[in-house]
């Protein structure tokens, strides 16, 4: 999907709409910090219309959810790991998208997280 050095090297250089997935850089608390340009394209809100909202309660309420924010926050505490790939399904009004998802925290940063999102095609 992605290369660690490649994700931080875009975050860092605020280059991340070149990536070619989701990217949505939140705080601990979820409030979204950056969202690149291909997860606009995808969810169709502007950029400007989610930067400072909570991702999990506002922007994706689907992922309110023990199974997506309670592993999100277990990553951010634990120094165990700086990078957490899972497959989701969002419940979209469109109906069900399977999506892998990677949390990536970089030079383990307790503060935020990345959290990638690659659509995958239904089966």
């Amino acid at each position: 999907m992605f290369s660690p050095s490649d994700l931080a090297r875009a975050v860092t250089d605020g280059d991340v709409d070149t990536l070619p997935f989701g990217v949505i850089v939140v705080d601990r608390k979820g409030t979204i910090l950056e969202y690149n340009a291909y997860e606009s394209e995808m969810t169709g809100f502007p950029r400007g219309r989610v930067l400072g909202l909570n991702f999990f309660h506002d922007v994706a309420p689907c992922t309110a959810i023990k199974e997506f924010e309670g592993r999100f926050e277990d990553f951010l505490d634990s120094h165990d790991t700086s990078i957490e790939p899972f497959e989701f399904t969002f419940a979209l009004v469109k109906g069900a998208q399977r999506v892998s998802i990677v949390f990536v925290r970089l030079n383990f940063d307790s503060e935020r997280a990345t959290i990638c999102v690659a659509r995958r095609d239904p089966d």
